[in-house]
């Protein structure tokens, strides 16, 4: 099944959170499933960084991905 990840889903994947379901979590991790991810995403992230109002994100889960 195709999925698209919102911004605040993303960066709770990324960042292991509780905030994320474990029926979320599980869809996610599903290579079965098709993750999409929105450009906005990596523009809302960029602006939130610059701001000072997040971090950056572990990316060891995108890394795993694109390889």
């Amino acid at each position: 099944m195709n999925y698209l990840l919102d911004t605040h889903t993303l960066l709770w994947w990324l960042d292991e959170s509780s905030m994320l379901s474990i029926q979320a979590t599980a869809i996610i991790s599903n290579t079965q499933n098709i993750i999409f991810v929105s450009a906005i995403s990596a523009w809302e992230i960029s602006i939130k960084k610059s701001l000072g109002k997040l971090e950056a994100p572990d990316n060891r889960h995108l890394q795993k991905s694109i390889t």
